[in-house]
């Protein structure tokens, strides 16, 4: 009998984050990464290119962490300042692989990987367009191939050119923080976050921005309200630094249209359980969602969720097997869809019983593996 042999060592990856502050999937899919993929053959490291939350969160979860500021990218001499001290933080601490989490880490880990003679992919977290100056660039930087969350994401990926070898991992969310038996039933988590404690409720998690369709949802409450007078409705979501002027424009929408008293916009939360909790049914009116995690959260927690059609979100939603799809930007369905789940208790517990089960697929372990499966294959 031979020798046992050696356990083979952890190949050190090196993830450059660009952001270092929650505010969407792609911040949450990095930090369930690295909680929940620490035994999947992979080191983690995290290098930010900027200081903020994140890097005490990473911290936390036991991974090396480096700030390397980065600065805006038209700043021609600060980028290449950090391209060149990223690609010696790489040689320091022997990095095998290195990921660009999203489009504007490729811009900085693709130049500082060849300069540290590493193999580099990357994370797709959005929607590529040829439209796109940033996808076009981060394309066209040599890689291995690109990670894409969605099958979504990866059909418009290959849209580009060159065309690089693409790879699906699908997300995940910690079902153990969106297990409805650690919550209160809706009508007291409602009434804990001092919402209407009997009110019909629904409600969205997004980011306020014009694509993500909060305006659909709220010009869709007009019809809802014909046969749920006491309807109310949950905007969990703060504005965006890229479109910070649709906040405005949606309270005056939401003013003009009379529903003041209706709707509650509890703004960027940490902890977006307990509003999920609170609601009856959750929608995401996104027009191309790359993924959707808000989505398996809701799911998680037994919610029924009305969909609109586009993206990865029907990737993770069936049509009348575990939530509803509509057209999307199109009020009338979701009303419709709204008022026949608010009105039908038994389709809604249905419909919550097959989310739950179907958000099991969608687990940080899962997403864990494989996203680890993933970069083996785009870098053997």
């Amino acid at each position: 009998m031979g020798l046992p042999s050696a356990p083979q060592a952890a190949t050190r990856c090196t993830i450059v984050m660009p952001l270092a502050e929650r505010g969407g999937g792609a911040e949450s899919a990095l930090l369930e990464l690295i909680r929940h993929g620490g035994d999947l053959g992979f080191s983690w490291r995290v290098a930010f290119l900027e200081d903020g939350p994140m890097v005490a969160d990473c911290e936390s979860a036991g991974v090396a962490v480096s700030v390397i500021p980065s600065g805006r990218l038209r700043e021609i001499h600060r980028y290449a300042r950090c391209v060149t001290r990223l690609a010696t933080s790489l040689r320091r601490d022997r990095s095998q692989v290195v990921v660009g989490w999203m489009t504007k880490a490729q811009l900085y880990a693709s130049p500082a990987a060849r300069g540290a003679a590493v193999p580099v992919v990357w994370c797709q977290h959005g929607m590529p367009s040829r439209r796109n100056a940033l996808d076009r660039i981060a394309t066209a930087l040599p890689a291995r191939g690109v990670v894409a969350v969605s099958d979504a994401v990866r059909d418009g990926q290959l849209t580009l050119r060159p065309r690089r070898r693409v790879v699906v991992a699908h997300p995940g969310i910690d079902l153990a923080r969106f297990d409805p038996s650690r919550l209160p039933p809706a009508p007291e988590a409602r009434a804990r976050l001092g919402l209407p404690r009997e009110a019909p409720t629904v409600g969205i998690v997004a980011r306020l921005q014009r694509w993500k369709g909060v305006h659909v949802l709220a010009e869709s409450l007009l019809d809802v309200a014909r046969a749920h007078p006491g309807v109310h409705c949950v905007v969990v979501g703060g504005a965006h630094a890229l479109e910070p002027e649709y906040e405005t424009w949606l309270r005056h929408a939401v003013g003009e249209l009379g529903l003041d008293e209706r709707m509650t916009f509890a703004g960027a939360q940490a902890d977006v359980a307990p509003w999920i909790q609170a609601m009856d049914v959750v929608v995401n009116a996104s027009a191309e969602e790359p993924f959707g995690l808000t989505l398996v959260e809701a799911m998680a927690l037994g919610k029924p969720v009305v969909v609109a059609v586009g993206g990865g979100a029907v990737e993770i939603v069936r049509d009348r097997v575990d939530g509803l799809l509509v057209p999307h930007g199109d009020r009338v369905a979701l009303a419709s869809a709204l008022t026949m789940l608010l009105g039908d208790a038994g389709l809604a517990a249905e419909l919550g019983r097959a989310g739950r089960e179907r958000a099991r697929e969608f687990s940080s372990r899962r997403w864990a593996e494989r996203f680890a499966a993933a970069v083996c294959d785009l870098v053997r």
